[in-house]
């Protein structure tokens, strides 16, 4: 399926260690003539990490896409039936927003964005990074994933013995992963192996 002409939002949350992983796959959509949209959490606006200063990480997005940041919830609201978008992606999702979601809660610009698109019927991409996927918020991922209209990018333990409850998607596998929720199906496999010895 071809994106060209899609209107999709990119939803960053505070994974930080993954923006360098998230940041290409939105280069790429761009490249494939998407309309691509970031929404942006709290946390990445204010951040900054040994992973990069807040402001590093929001001009490279600026550099990527040229349309405007959405970065409150009053402007997060109208992307429901008064301007949909063709899919919702938020990659990274961390394991607190997970748990937000899961239980909908929404107090980001990028819930807001996932929400509003969920009430038009639209697709979800979420791309997880969380600590605590088959820990206490495993029961969040899987009431996500049994949600109509949400899609998984395909993911796997990072490191199952310094980091045994640990998950987080193969970013790569972003753009076939909304090709698929276009159609309304989840890319397959959804489980996998991304630990390297």
């Amino acid at each position: 399926m071809s994106l060209e002409g899609k209107h999709i939002g990119f939803g960053l949350t505070g994974s930080h260690c993954t923006y360098g992983d998230a940041l290409p796959q939105m280069e790429i959509l761009v490249a494939r003539g998407a309309k691509v949209t970031p929404f942006l959490s709290y946390t990445i606006q204010n951040t900054d990490s040994k992973f990069g200063e807040a402001a590093m990480w929001i001009e490279k997005i600026k550099q990527i896409t040229k349309e405007p940041i959405v970065d409150s919830i009053v402007k997060a609201e109208p992307f429901g039936p008064k301007t949909p978008l063709d899919c919702m992606v938020i990659a990274p999702l961390t394991g607190n927003s997970t748990s937000k979601f899961a239980n909908a809660l929404t107090d980001t610009p990028v819930l807001m964005g996932a929400k509003a698109t969920l009430r038009t019927g639209g697709p979800v991409v979420l791309a997880i990074s969380t600590n605590d996927a088959l820990g206490l918020n495993g029961v969040n991922v899987m009431k996500l994933m049994s949600t109509k209209n949400i899609f998984f990018v395909p993911f796997g333990q990072d490191h199952p013995f310094k980091k045994p409850n640990s998950l987080v998607a193969d970013f790569t596998k972003l753009p076939q992963t909304i090709e698929s929720a276009l159609k309304k199906e989840q890319f397959q496999p959804v489980i996998i192996e991304t630990y390297k010895e």
